[in-house]
């Protein structure tokens, strides 16, 4: 995004606005068909950023298939087909990878419809709502608080409207804008209301650069795919040398011929090649976007995923939140010596006056209703997060104002003016909020305003906590994850609300009364703020990520936007502004706060798991390069041919890892995620090598027969087999019975692979020579000595204990977890049927 305006050209005068509609009629429909006839329309790039061919082109063509690629068109070529079974994972990974990419962009693109802007124009006379891409040019588009400017334009109409403009240049203070002033796309309305005619639409509006950027199916950014990248990038610089240096090798010991020579090096290098890790990467990216979107959330950027795991910090705002997002009048109390029904007068009139009320004013006018014959106005001042207060003056009524009474009363000296500020204090105490209604001692918009507030009345509005808001914060504390909540209401009323959720967050902080000097401090020593200004809010963000801390933020309104622009993972309510939704990294569009669980919960499944099976991929490419290096040192055969290296990789390795790329994980994620999975790998792997070179080495003869060497081979085999296999059974702990299931069913095929003819004959093995089967056994069984002392020695080393089995309490919520899961997923079915029909 652009960090200046000067870098992004404003929207020429064009040359049709001079006979463009009236715009106070706006477009005919007949001019509306011109356009789009014209190709004048706005129309944005995919929603979900690739297209379907891409998505095919980018999972066929990869570096892992390129690899293995070339290894079997060698393979084929000495005539071997059951060598090339690992030819087998080309399809497999490119199937899967297209598969689950298009299933997560089909998610993405029907909830991106969902929580997307939808513009106001007007048309033939009549206000519309229509679709951000039937915007055509020249459309008279209207905007309000919170709404974002969807095309580039002119300024046509001008009620006291304030642009934000600092998602484009960084400043963050509104800007007024009057008749042809130029608006830009990407900017939102602060205050007041407008409208403007659109003077470019499509790819040439910035708003096309935006939607470039939301919804976006892409990896980037993400440590964890740069650790696996790298990962990728050091194995393709080992794989050439270790080739060439085993075709050496296997020349110099007399390998029979190009056909031996080819099987040997792709036995070699076939498992130095991580081939699963890509795809279960991209699978658990794709699948959890498409269970958090049958929970209604929609990831704008899919590294949020990850990004989830690492949140240690939420920052919530109480409205919208934590309390629902709309309010009830409660009752109104008539201060000094007016009456109660010169105060609904003046609330009815200021409700009359509004053009865009917000939920404080439209709960009002629900409660006293509208005037009948509404006063004229003179002046008006919207509401703004940094004033806590809007006012209006009146030709007939003089000046009145509504807003904080902590604010207003301040303004005014006299005794009324005090004790109206210490009525709201006891009753915002309560958990409810209030406003004061009063008259202004100036024009609402003179400077000084509002001068010397005579209190009329206080306004008492009921919020209505959520009913999961308790459940989630528990959740929350359980996890570890610190909640602070920050509001712009009145400390006391955060306070009460966030005690009658069971949080003991000591005593709420006014944000006004923090020192300059101890604002870090205070932000990370507190929990509950009131009174919370819009910078105050991003200050705080950045208070806390200095600190060292990995933060969310969650919010709906306009005063919301740069502190969720800032977070490390902003996240925004679907009935929020569309500014929020366009800056959040994820949006709740049913405005649950109870997702956020789920939504922390399916971050640390990806992450977490994907770490997981890295060490058992890792560990392969580890005992494979090893194992090349001692061959050529040794100055003897490879031991395997491919098609054991598959059966070994797909049973032990693959079909295992993608099991346990699924299920729940609650482990927050941590950097050093390379660091980690190479402390475990490396050692292991050597372990692993070790144990079936030793075999090999220890049953093989120096002029072997071919039977002779297939025993030999198959011995190691069993040694790599079993070392290998407590590898995943360390990596899978803590364990539960579908885990004991993984780990013992692929060693019962492996008994029968091993016992039966037929199967000996189609994977060349021969188990006739029991002495030796014998030394296998035992290398392997100390080889998975050596890897459980190995992962006790790291556990002690590190601090971190993992339990062999799975606590009660987490086997009852991963039940849950996985039961509501197969409940959404036959939510969505029922859902597709439906829309079927």
């Amino acid at each position: 995004m652009a960090s200046s305006i000067d870098t992004i050209p404003g929207p020429p005068h064009d040359g049709q606005a001079a006979d463009a509609a009236d715009p106070a009629r706006g477009l005919t429909a007949a001019e509306v068909a011109e356009r789009v006839a014209a190709g004048e329309v706005n129309a944005l790039p995919p929603r979900s950023g690739r297209t379907t061919g891409q998505i095919v082109h980018d999972n066929v063509f990869t570096r892992i298939n390129a690899m293995l690629g070339v290894l079997l068109v060698f393979v084929l070529a000495t005539g071997s087909w059951i060598n090339a079974a690992f030819g087998l994972l080309i399809i497999a990974n490119s199937a899967i990878g297209i598969v689950q990419e298009l299933r997560a962009k089909r998610t993405l693109d029907s909830l991106a419809v969902v929580g997307e802007a939808h513009p106001r124009v007007r048309r033939d006379g009549a206000e519309a709502q229509i679709e951000r891409d039937d915007v055509v040019l020249d459309d008279i588009v209207l905007i309000g608080p919170g709404e974002q400017i969807v095309v580039d334009g002119v300024v046509t109409e001008s009620a006291y409207l304030e642009v934000d403009e600092s998602l484009l240049t960084g400043e963050s203070d509104p800007i007024p804008k009057k008749p042809g002033d130029e608006i830009m796309s990407g900017s939102f309305v602060a205050s007041g209301t407008g409208g403007y005619r659109a003077t470019k639409v499509g790819e040439d509006a910035y708003a096309a650069q935006l939607t470039a950027e939301a919804a976006k199916f892409s990896l980037v950014h993400s440590e964890l795919q740069a650790g696996i990248d790298w990962i990728l990038k050091a194995i393709t610089w080992v794989l050439v040398p270790v080739g060439v240096l085993t075709i050496i090798g296997q020349i110099r010991v007399g390998a029979d011929g190009w056909r031996e020579i080819i099987l040997s090096v792709s036995g070699a290098l076939v498992p130095m090649i991580p081939e699963g890790l890509v795809l279960i990467t991209s699978t658990a990216f794709a699948l959890g976007v498409i269970r958090l979107g049958r929970r209604k959330c929609l990831v704008n950027e899919l590294p949020a995923i990850e990004g989830l795991a690492r949140v240690d910090v939420v920052c919530a705002d109480k409205t919208g939140t934590l309390t629902e997002n709309a309010m009830a009048f409660g009752s109104l109390e008539a201060l000094g010596g007016h009456g109660e029904e010169e105060a609904r007068e003046a609330l009815r009139q200021l409700g009359a006056a509004d053009d865009a009320p917000n939920s404080s004013m439209a709960a009002i006018v629900d409660g006293v209703g509208r005037a009948e014959r509404p006063w004229t106005v003179t002046a008006r001042q919207p509401f703004t997060s940094a004033k806590k207060w809007s006012g209006m003056s009146f030709a007939e009524g003089g000046d009145w104002v509504l807003g904080a009474p902590d604010v207003l009363a301040s303004s005014g000296s006299s005794r009324a003016a005090a004790a109206a500020g210490g009525r709201a204090q006891e009753i915002a105490s309560t958990g409810l909020r209030v406003l004061l209604l009063g008259r202004a001692g100036a024009e609402v918009t003179a400077e000084g305003a509002p001068g010397e507030v005579d209190p009329v009345a206080l306004v008492v509005l009921e919020q209505k906590i959520r009913p999961d808001a308790a459940g989630t914060l528990e959740y929350f504390r359980n996890q570890g994850v610190e909640v602070k909540v920050i509001s712009g209401d009145n400390a006391d009323s955060v306070g009460a609300v966030t005690r009658s959720l069971g949080m003991d967050s000591g005593a709420p902080v006014d944000a006004r009364r923090i020192p300059d000097a101890d604002f870090d401090g205070v932000v990370n020593e507190s929990h509950v703020f009131g009174r919370v200004t819009p910078q105050q809010k991003r200050a705080m963000v950045s208070a806390l990520q200095g600190a060292g801390h990995t933060v969310a933020m969650t919010g709906d309104g306009v005063n919301d936007v740069l502190a969720l622009k800032d977070a490390d993972l902003g996240v925004a309510m679907g009935s929020g502004t569309a500014a929020t939704r366009s800056v959040a990294k994820i949006v709740l569009l049913d405005d649950k706060f109870a997702t956020l669980p789920h939504v922390v919960g399916e971050g640390r499944r990806v992450l977490g798991n994907i770490e997981r099976v890295a060490n058992l991929f890792l560990t392969k490419t580890i005992y494979s390069s090893i194992l090349a290096i001692l061959v050529l040192l040794f100055a003897v055969p490879f031991p395997f041919q491919p098609i054991h290296v598959t059966i070994t990789g797909w049973f032990t390795i693959g079909i295992p890892a993608f099991i346990l790329s699924l299920p729940p994980n609650n482990e927050r994620a941590r950097d050093g995620f390379v660091g980690r999975v190479m402390r475990f790998g490396f050692p292991a792997g050597a372990v692993v090598a070790v144990a079936s070179f030793a075999t090999f080495m220890a049953v093989r003869d120096p002029h072997p027969t071919a039977q002779q060497a297939a025993q030999a081979s198959t011995a190691a085999l069993v040694a790599l087999i079993i070392s290998a296999t407590w590898v995943l059974a360390t990596v899978a702990r803590p364990y539960e019975w579908w885990k004991i299931a993984l780990i013992g069913l692929p060693l019962v095929g492996y008994g029968v692979i091993f016992t039966t003819g037929v199967t000996q004959r189609v994977f060349k093995l021969d188990s006739g020579n029991l002495e030796a089967m014998a030394v296998g056994t035992a290398a392997g069984l100390i080889g998975a000595a050596a890897i459980e002392a190995l992962w006790w020695i790291l556990q002690r080393a590190t601090g971190e204990r993992r339990p062999y089995w799975l606590p009660k309490a987490e086997r009852e919520a991963a039940a849950a977890q996985r039961r509501l899961e197969r409940e959404a997923l036959r939510a969505e079915r029922a859902a597709q049927r439906s829309a079927g029909r």
